[in-house]
């Protein structure tokens, strides 16, 4: 940092002052102590400065860059204020094992207690609407008996059957999903031990970072309490879960089942996505709650959660996965794609008021 000549402006000091106001309120500290404002230069009555948060797909964006800018034009002799926005995302880690994946910064995984419920689905454009918001991005299909994720983006089972297995970039994230190399109609019939092994060659085999160190991998986790999601937690810092679920009551009963094992696995719980919330009518607009409604949203208030959102229940959607085009790409301006939008930034946000509790917590 330099003060520049010429005509007098603001002291620095005051400009770090006046910018140790602003408080992140995902983190509930200033910006200042949290090393976001870099690159500070004052020139004259003239100021700029890189503001860099911990995500960019922070939900606080515009925000927070608004208040900064408030705070320093608030200085005296402050002319103008250049605020270039920017995001660092911070690598989740813990205090004890699992070791890392090297080239993952953090590890989202997204889980469900039964199958039906378009946890896949959410997966794959969380991953897109991740990337969209600028974050480098991967996913990983951890469902080793009943792969899904290849259809969805749009390639050919058993691609990979005679080059071996390496991820895959389809829509600005890089896809990994054992069937790439199972060929259509083969059956993949493992047990215990040999999922376990299969999700430890996933997570350290694979060259996740060949295009650079990501800042998030998301695991769609297969449904159910057994081997995949065990094995995962116990070869990955996993830095939070998201549960996904449908509208109604019973959804408190499979949502706890889902939350009370990543409990017991010391894996946080980001929240719960209800998903097929309501079916909207793209004729007149009429909202309709097909599945009941407030399941979901129930059992995240009972259980101490965040709600992150609600999915409405849209054809298109449907015809994008089958079409491997996820919705997000495929209709971007869409209702149910800015859903997944704002899903992705709440996600985000809790990826990193996570990350910088293990911090204070391994201090």
């Amino acid at each position: 940092m330099k003060q520049g000549e010429g005509k007098q402006g603001p002291d620095e000091k005051a400009i770090l002052a006046a910018l140790s106001t602003v408080e992140d309120p995902e983190l509930h500290r200033d910006i200042i102590s949290l090393g976001m404002i870099r690159d500070l230069q004052v020139t004259g009555g003239k100021v700029a400065f890189r503001f860099v948060l911990t995500t960019p797909a922070s939900p606080m964006h515009n925000e927070l860059q608004r208040r900064a800018e408030e705070a320093v034009r608030s200085v005296p002799g402050v002319e103008s204020v250049e605020v270039k926005m920017d995001a660092d995302v911070r690598a989740h880690s813990r205090p004890a094992p699992p070791r890392p994946v090297e080239g993952v910064r953090n590890i989202i995984a997204v889980a469900s207690n039964k199958g039906g419920v378009g946890k896949s689905t959410v997966a794959v454009n969380l991953a897109v609407a991740l990337a969209k918001h600028g974050a480098r991005v991967g996913l990983l299909d951890a469902d080793l008996t009943g792969p899904n994720i290849p259809t969805m983006v749009g390639l050919e089972h058993g691609c990979q059957a005679d080059t071996g297995l390496v991820p895959v970039t389809c829509y600005g994230v890089r896809v990994v999903s054992i069937g790439f190399i199972l060929r259509p109609g083969l059956p993949m019939i493992w047990r215990g031990p040999l999922i376990g092994r299969g999700v430890s060659q996933l997570l350290h085999e694979l060259p996740w970072a060949a295009d650079g160190e990501l800042d998030y991998l998301i695991i769609d986790l297969p449904p159910g309490t057994s081997d995949a999601p065990l094995s995962m937690a116990q070869e990955a810092p996993i830095a939070g879960v998201v549960i996904v679920t449908t509208p109604q009551s019973v959804s408190l009963e499979d949502a706890t089942k889902a939350v009370a094992m990543f409990e017991k696995l010391n894996v946080p719980v980001f929240g719960i996505i209800e998903n097929m919330s309501y079916f909207l009518c793209p004729h007149c607009g009429q909202r309709t709650e097909v599945f009941g409604h407030g399941g979901a949203h129930d059992a995240a208030e009972k259980l101490g959660l965040d709600f992150l959102g609600e999915v409405p229940l849209d054809a298109q959607v449907r015809a994008s996965s089958d079409e491997g085009v996820p919705i997000v790409e495929r209709e971007p301006d869409s209702p149910v794609a800015q859903v997944f939008m704002l899903i992705a930034e709440r996600v985000a946000a809790r990826t990193s008021v996570q990350g910088f509790s293990d911090e204070k917590a391994a201090e």
